[in-house]
């Protein structure tokens, strides 16, 4: 850290220094100034207002409802601020985060010349956090992507956004970090990280190059004290593009699987398995036909890196699956038998037996008593079964009232009514029945 702080003084201190030299001898100023006179059109305010129903319980009396209602009714509106880039001038599509108008009755764009536009919300990806809108209005800025796979460490960027409704405002920084996983802040992460001041209101924005080009969409900070402490992400431009254009042509994000089930690599079983690594995921069940099958995958393959990116556990192989397109090629770097391998496999849309198991994946466990049962092994916060409570480590005892003791037999009874389950779940030693769809 302390090395970073010298390098960064010294580049201050470099930059002033020639700053001073150029006033004196008549030479015009180093400034971001220009640049950002032609990107700062592009990036617009979001407002949203969402009616929240009041929960008065005087309001269930009939005589107060009469007298005392207003005429908007038993609610109050309920608005939040954050930012967007303009990234189609001709159509007037804007980028934004899911977070900032999730849940919204009402969006309102605010130009950077102060004209203010309904926006259509055209979908939007809760899983990575991205939104798309669309609004009418003439002369519009765009900006142009970069390709943010050229992106290194060290290299200057600028975000732009609106943090705290104080209007727009820009700060500077450095690409700090790339690939950053992992962090539990959305359901599949592959950010950008910087030392951009990104504060409440940013959300959304634009994080640009040097040359004014689009390298992310401003989404989330590390903010242990309740400020900005110098660690902000962005969803890189390559990934926010591609979910973007599966939005515009379909209205949704649609991601494949492989049909694996796999777990983490322990010290324990690379002694067992006799392996010269520590870190990857090990397969224990390839579902038959799946795209894993396909390619050649086999139990006890112990996958290590996909596309050359290092795999640590079982998140980083559904985040690497989940933020490519259904019919894309993954390499896989895998170890059989001791010997080092390369397989490619083509991620597929795998129907789910049920609607409401999508983004969740089961395994068949068996305890030491020898009992069976299936076994939660991943699930979504914004799947059907992670909005209903249910949680990884999980099991389900019956399905429809008929006990199921394989991820076969569940999938079989699920499949008499698909659109219509009664879960009995158990956590610890608490059970509990749960109603999915009806």
């Amino acid at each position: 850290m302390w090395k970073y702080s010298v390098v960064r003084s010294v580049a201050v201190m470099l930059l002033l220094g020639l700053s001073l030299w150029g006033a004196a001898h008549g030479q015009p100023l180093p400034s971001l100034a220009p640049m950002l006179e032609s990107v700062t059109p592009a990036v617009v305010n979001i407002s949203t207002v969402t009616r929240v129903r009041a929960s008065n319980p005087l309001m269930n009396d009939p005589f107060f409802r009469r007298y005392f209602q207003s005429e908007r009714g038993n609610s109050r509106d309920s608005q939040s601020l954050g930012s967007g880039v303009i990234v189609d001038a001709e159509r007037g599509i804007v980028i934004t985060n899911d977070h900032v108008i999730n849940g919204a009755d009402t969006i309102i764009v605010t130009l950077a010349d102060g004209r203010e536009s309904a926006a259509k919300l055209l979908g939007s990806d809760p899983d990575t956090d991205i939104a798309v809108l669309e609004i009418e209005a003439n002369a519009l800025s765009a900006l142009d992507w970069a390709d943010s796979d050229a992106l290194r460490v060290g290299d200057y960027c600028v975000a732009i956004g609106n943090p705290f409704g104080l209007g727009q405002t820009v700060t500077s920084g450095i690409v700090s970090a790339l690939g950053r996983s992992g962090l539990g802040i959305q359901e599949f992460e592959d950010f950008i990280q910087t030392d951009a001041s990104i504060n409440p209101g940013n959300s959304g924005g634009a994080l640009v190059s040097i040359d004014g080009k689009l390298i992310g969409i401003n989404t989330a900070i590390v903010a242990p004290g309740g400020g900005n402490v110098g660690i902000g992400f962005a969803i890189p431009a390559n990934l926010a593009r591609d979910l973007m254009q599966q939005i515009i042509e379909t209205g949704r994000v649609q991601r494949g699987e492989l049909g694996i089930s796999a777990q983490a690599l322990t010290p324990r079983l690379a002694e067992a398995f006799d392996l010269s690594v520590d870190t990857g995921v090990i397969i224990r069940r390839v579902v038959p036909d799946s795209p894993a099958d396909k390619a050649g995958l086999q139990v006890g393959d112990v996958i290590t890196a996909i596309d050359g990116r290092r795999v640590a556990d079982v998140g980083d192989v559904r985040n690497r699956i989940g933020l490519v397109r259904i019919g894309q090629r993954l390499q896989l770097q895998l170890i059989r038998d001791g010997e080092r391998r390369e397989l490619d496999a083509i991620v597929e849309g795998v129907q789910s037996i049920s609607v409401l198991f999508e983004g969740a994946s089961f395994i068949d466990v068996r305890a030491r008593d020898g009992r069976r049962y299936v076994g939660l092994e991943d699930v979504s916060a914004n799947s059907a079964l992670g909005q209903a409570g249910v949680r990884a480590g999980d099991v389900i005892l019956s399905v429809n009232r008929t006990p199921v003791a394989t991820v076969e037999q569940m999938e079989q009874v699920a499949s008499r009514t698909p659109d219509e389950l009664l879960l009995l779940v158990q956590r610890g030693r608490t059970t509990r029945y749960i109603q999915l769809g009806g």
